[in-house]
């Protein structure tokens, strides 16, 4: 799945709001929790996969590890809402238990 274009702006964002590129501060992956937080719930959708390419490609980030941490970063908040957001379908309401 190719990023979408609001997932890009977000991802400059990143790249413009990290001093630092080769190492991240507890500020900045707040932040950057945050921007993907505000992704997921637009209901914007990435491949976890084409955002550590996506960050590889943009030139500016040449050390590893912080790469690696803002794609962990990535997952794990797409991974969290989709948990929550399929907890919040089942309603108490539909249930078949003989409540």
């Amino acid at each position: 799945m190719p990023l979408t274009n609001p997932v890009i702006i977000k991802l400059n964002e990143i790249t413009t709001f990290v001093q630092d590129k080769s190492k991240l501060t507890e500020v900045e992956v707040v932040e950057i929790k945050k921007i993907f937080k505000e992704l997921v719930k637009n209901g914007e959708r990435y491949d976890v996969d084409e955002i550590e390419f996506w960050f590889e490609n943009e030139g500016s980030w040449n050390t590893k590890e912080p790469r690696v941490r803002i794609t962990n970063l990535s997952s794990y908040v797409q991974d969290k809402h989709q948990q929550t957001a399929h907890l919040r379908i089942i309603s108490d309401d539909d249930c078949s238990c003989g409540n």
